[in-house]
């Protein structure tokens, strides 16, 4: 069994002990963990503030999962079982910028290249001209039937504005990360993964114009 003290924005357990224990022997285990000054707090339950540290807690009506506000001597400072530690921040050194340069270009590879290759394919007009390009995914079976095939094929003027923005974003990402002057093994990693993750935007800008170009000649 255990009472809650409500500290600032902490919350501890305490083992609940013996109704007749005195409220002095309460303040004084919290004065000990917390560090504070025994008489510079008060200890509230219930809305009430209990001020005779002689009467025992049965009094005060503490019990199993009572809750105790502890108001003043200041906001949780010292209290290092309390309180969570922070993640120490990556050291930065050009061997975690690289790893971070590569991860994102790795990203481009896996997921927006494939999609860019299959918008392109989607582009490339069919024998005959009989029927729209489709994204190669959504193509149309020999036993699809038209209006199951066109609810899910994608609209290509939307799917090519997704995949740019998304290249674009990439983009930003690479020039927001920076490499210290002297890590040329960095600042060709970078250089590389933006002139390849440009090249993806450029062929989808490209075969995009080439097809609006092919539309209006028709």
């Amino acid at each position: 069994m255990s009472y809650v003290v409500k500290w600032g924005r902490e919350r501890l357990h305490f083992p609940l002990p013996p109704p007749d224990t005195k409220l002095a022997e309460i303040r004084r285990q919290l004065a000990e963990y917390t560090q504070l000054p025994p008489q510079s707090f008060k200890l509230i339950h219930a809305g009430a503030v209990m001020k005779d540290d002689n009467a025992p807690i049965s009094d005060y009506g503490i019990k199993s999962n009572s809750t105790i506000a502890l108001i003043g001597g200041g906001e949780p400072v010292s209290a290092p079982r309390a309180r969570k530690e922070k993640p120490a921040k990556a050291e930065r050194t050009e061997a975690n910028i690289v790893a971070q340069i590569r991860g994102e270009l790795d990203a481009v590879r896996r997921t927006l290249q494939p999609d860019v290759d299959s918008f392109l394919s989607a582009l490339e007009p069919t024998s005959g001209n009989a029927h729209p390009p489709q994204l190669l995914e959504a193509k149309q079976t020999d036993n699809a039937k038209p209006a199951q095939t066109s609810a899910r094929v994608p609209d290509l003027a939307q799917e090519h504005v997704r995949l740019a923005e998304l290249l674009l974003q990439s983009l930003l990402r690479l020039d927001a990360i920076t490499a210290d002057s002297e890590w040329e093994e960095a600042r060709r990693e970078r250089k590389g993964a933006v002139r390849e993750v440009q090249a993806l935007l450029d062929r989808l800008d490209g075969g995009w114009r080439a097809r609006r170009a092919q539309t209006q000649m028709t």
